[in-house]
């Protein structure tokens, strides 16, 4: 038996024992947030999960839009990428901490550098305040993956009572649960 086939025996008897099977096909097929649920109005720590490059070629940049209510953003460094924050002024100010008012937030943040080998994967990871939205509700964080060769835009959002098995290049996603 080869190893395409015995994992795929793996990846079925996982998907059986514990009803994981989306998560596990997921991972390998998009870019995904390595955690897919967090309380509302928490500080909140994830990584994207870059699980290949665009048709055979390497990736060079990843771009994700963060988005709105999220609150003091920052970008885990990488070794061989350099990190781009792009800001944008808020509609209305907020209190910060100390009674610092707060003008502006990451609105996107670049990582270019690599490449990442269409063979491997890796993760990008950021911290951030999330906002205080109703439970349930889902963000969505669009993704742009740059390649040595051509591009894919990660930024579907499915249709609602859709999930991201519905659409071609799903945003990565992330549920907000209620305070406990």
């Amino acid at each position: 038996m080869g190893f395409a086939m015995s994992f795929n025996y793996v990846k079925a008897a996982v998907c059986a024992a514990t009803m994981t099977c989306a998560a596990v096909t997921g991972a390998q097929a998009h870019i995904v947030l390595d955690t897919r649920e967090a309380v509302a109005g928490s500080y909140f720590k994830s990584a994207l999960r870059v699980g290949h490059g665009c048709s055979g070629s390497g990736t060079v940049s990843i771009t994700v839009t963060l988005p709105m209510g999220t609150m003091y953003v920052r970008p885990q460094l990488k070794p061989g990428w350099r990190i781009e924050i792009e800001r944008e002024p808020l509609a209305e100010p907020v209190k910060g901490y100390h009674g610092k008012v707060i003008t502006d937030r990451v609105a996107r943040i670049t990582w270019t550098g690599g490449p990442l080998p269409d063979a491997y994967f890796d993760e990008f990871g950021i911290q951030m305040k999330l906002p205080a939205s109703a439970p349930g509700d889902v963000l969505h964080f669009p993704v742009l993956q740059k390649c040595e060769q051509g591009a894919r835009d990660w930024a579907e959002i499915p249709p609602v009572g859709k999930t991201s098995h519905d659409v071609t290049s799903p945003a990565p996603a992330l549920r907000l649960l209620p305070k406990p």
